[in-house]
C-alpha cells in the first residue's frame, strides 16, 4: 500500500504542475499573439477557445466590465502563482526527489 500511495504521490506530483504550467504558457501566447495579429485571425480564435476556461474563474473576481487583457493578465499571474505554490507544496511534502 505503501509503494502505490508513493506511486500516486509522485503522479500528482508531475500532473498538477504540469497543468499549472500549461494554462500558464497558453495564457501567456494568448497575451503575446493578441498584441501582434488581427483580432479576425483564426489564431486568435484558438487561443480564446483554449484559455476561456482557464479565464472564467478569474473573471468572477474581477470588477464587471474589465477589459479581456487585464483578464487574461491576471489569470496568468494567478495561474503561474498556482504553478509555484503546488511546486513548492510537493517539495515541502518530500515527494520531489526520490528516486
Amino acid at each position: 500500500m505503501d509503494e502505490l500511495w508513493l506511486r500516486l504521490r509522485l503522479l500528482a506530483n508531475i500532473v498538477v504542475p504540469l497543468l499549472f504550467f500549461m494554462a500558464a504558457i497558453y495564457l501567456a501566447l494568448h497575451v503575446v499573439f493578441a498584441r501582434f495579429v488581427a483580432p479576425a485571425s483564426p489564431v486568435l480564435w484558438f487561443f480564446g477557445v483554449v484559455t476561456g476556461p482557464l479565464t472564467r474563474p478569474v473573471r468572477r473576481f474581477l470588477a464587471p466590465g474589465t477589459p479581456e487583457t487585464r483578464v487574461r493578465l491576471v489569470a496568468l499571474g494567478v495561474y503561474v502563482l498556482l504553478w509555484l505554490l503546488s511546486r513548492s507544496l510537493f517539495v515541502s511534502m518530500g515527494v520531489v526527489g526520490r528516486g
